[in-house]
């Protein structure tokens, strides 16, 4: 269904690129879970090691499903596409960006 606006918006978006520094806006979800069955945005350095993300930022949040088990995640994407993860290799280098997905599965 399409929005009909009653004005245009003029405003910056509140969440774009420049207002984070040297930090960014991920995204982050696990394909076919039905416990958590949306994403998850967080906050992290763009320097980040994938190692470190994973394990600082996506276990905890994953860990909220009773189901889960670290270190059971695989079959990452970037968006639409899958990733070649390398746990030394910073978000950046992996060509994670602002306001990207990071899905996987897990089992």
């Amino acid at each position: 269904m399409a929005v009909r606006a009653i004005g245009e918006y003029r405003f910056p978006s509140r969440s774009r690129v420049e207002l984070y520094g040297d930090d960014q806006l991920v995204h982050v979800w696990w394909r076919d879970n039905t416990f958590l069955c949306s994403a998850a945005t967080f906050r992290v350095p763009k320097s980040m090691p994938f190692g470190e993300f994973v394990g600082t930022v996506v276990e905890p949040w994953a860990a909220s499903d009773p189901d889960f088990v670290p270190g059971s995640e695989r079959d990452w994407h970037l968006d639409e596409h899958p990733l070649a993860v390398d746990e030394t290799a910073t978000l950046t280098d992996l060509g994670i960006g602002h306001k990207h997905t990071v899905s996987f599965v897990a089992g």
